[in-house]
């Protein structure tokens, strides 16, 4: 009798110690299940797709604070570019002097009011003389809002008979604004100065 309230006693505690085990079990399996759930949830919503002359394109999408520093350069390239780049057509230079407009507050304005008022583009058109920039280096600081920078560039003046390379060195702060079709990287360049604007070397052609 006593043997036999030993063995159903032991058999209990047995099948007391499995279940708690299976049990264990599949709390451990349903939490790892809900969590790789969890993660692949996160990792589609951060694809998309895109459609490009027919070709579907993937792409991730991720915070702006993990590229601010990517956009934000990106963002004083296409600004300087567009104010530096100019040929002897008003149409050209008025199409890239008002793109770059959007990208800055009215220091730039007041820059190209300067110049026109000295009849600087002018003198490009009746000289038939173009230029372009090359960004050599952007020098930034995220520490602080808005953020400083310091942009360093070879503009390069062809004329009719030589071509001019000129050191060009600006700097100003960004401060964010809302994104748009005319500013897509959402950064509004303000303070804008030019420091240093001089030739380096004349190339005769």
């Amino acid at each position: 009798m006593f043997r036999q309230m030993k063995d159903i006693d032991s058999a209990f505690r047995y099948i007391r110690g499995f279940t708690a085990v299976v049990v264990v079990g599949c709390v451990c399996i349903c939490c790892y299940s809900l969590y790789k759930s969890h993660r692949l949830v996160l990792s589609m919503q951060s694809k998309i797709y895109i459609l490009s002359n027919g070709k579907v394109l993937e792409a991730y999408g991720a915070e702006r604070k993990d590229n601010i520093a990517v956009e934000a350069r990106d963002h004083i390239k296409n600004f300087h570019q567009c104010f530096f780049t100019l040929d002897p057509d008003d149409k050209v230079i008025q199409r890239n002097i008002t793109r770059a407009l959007y990208l800055a507050d009215a220091s730039a304005k007041q820059q190209y009011d300067n110049l026109k008022e000295n009849g600087y583009f002018t003198s490009l058109i009746s000289a038939n003389i173009s230029q372009n920039i090359s960004i050599d280096s952007i020098q930034m600081n995220l520490d602080m809002i808005p953020y400083y920078f310091k942009c360093y560039a070879t503009q390069r003046i062809t004329r009719t008979t030589s071509v001019v390379l000129r050191n060009l060195i600006t700097e100003g702060y960004l401060r964010n604004v809302s994104r748009s079709d005319n500013n897509p990287h959402g950064f509004l360049i303000e303070r804008w100065l030019t420091i240093e604007n001089k030739d380096i070397k004349t190339i005769k052609r």
